[in-house]
């Protein structure tokens, strides 16, 4: 098991967005997966299956780490850092990818396998270093007073 990141340890505040990125890593394989021997899907149930990720919890979800978790987090460190831009680039690619996914009439598979790979580097990026360096960062009386904005 060694070199493996199993059990991270999440602050309970901050578990409800680590809960929802489970729910996106399952979808972002099941992206990865479409159109595959692989999937036990239909396009059409993946692509409902996205829908459900997003409206509303996942924009929601965007929205408690942009305008929430990460103001507080530049209120004891900086936020100058290459992980904190990869971080919102990638939320704006993900935006995209699932906008155009949800409006297609036609089902678009290289789009699909690409979102799927971005939300599961993405989603790890978080976990493993975004994460660990804002639990880190904020005391633990901040850190309690964020608990209700997430949800």
């Amino acid at each position: 098991m060694e070199g493996k990141h199993r059990g991270l340890k999440r602050h309970k505040v901050l578990q409800p967005l680590s809960r929802h990125h489970m729910i996106g890593l399952h979808t972002g394989l099941k992206l990865r997966r479409a159109g595959t021997e692989e999937s036990r899907l239909i396009l059409e149930e993946i692509i409902n299956d996205l829908r459900e990720f997003w409206i509303p919890e996942g924009q929601q979800h965007f929205r408690e780490e942009e305008e929430i978790l990460l103001p507080a987090f530049a209120q004891y460190a900086s936020i100058d850092r290459q992980e904190i831009k990869e971080m919102l680039l990638e939320h704006v690619q993900i935006r995209s990818f699932i906008d155009t996914l949800l409006r297609s009439k036609e089902h678009d598979l290289p789009v699909m396998h690409e979102l799927g790979l971005l939300l599961e580097t993405h989603i790890r990026k978080e976990e493993r270093v975004i994460f660990p360096m804002i639990e880190k960062a904020l005391p633990e009386e901040r850190l309690q007073e964020l608990a209700p904005y997430f949800h």
